[in-house]
């Protein structure tokens, strides 16, 4: 998939939970429920990152995946991993949609979590 369609892709997926909505703080596209973010999305040169908050699989996410790395600024210490997807091909888009999913059941009002339940 071609980064910048990925980049669309994930961005809907992101924008499709319940109280969802995007927000350009520092410059980048983030999605927020509530006043919380729950995904960084970046287009560096040549390339894509996704950046979320990741309770249940980050040790595996960075001791499985390359492209994956604890996040800096110290969020990667309160479990934030950034995966960074470089050209064309097959990305792990099906990965990042799953870790877009847990991020926001980690940050979103329990309320809202229960809403996904009931779908």
């Amino acid at each position: 998939m071609i980064v910048g369609d990925a980049k669309k892709k994930l961005l809907k997926t992101a924008l499709a939970y319940p109280d969802a909505w995007k927000d350009h703080p520092w410059g980048e596209t983030v999605v927020k429920v509530g006043k919380k973010v729950f995904v960084f999305f970046g287009l560096p040169r040549g390339g894509l990152s996704v950046t979320c908050k990741l309770p249940h699989t980050f040790d595996v996410a960075l001791s499985t995946f390359s492209f994956a790395e604890a996040t800096g600024y110290g969020l990667g210490a309160s479990g934030w991993v950034t995966a960074r997807v470089r050209g064309k091909g097959q990305g792990p888009g099906a990965l990042l949609l799953e870790w877009i999913d847990e991020s926001y059941r980690a940050v979103a009002p329990a309320k809202l979590v229960k809403q996904l339940e009931s779908r």
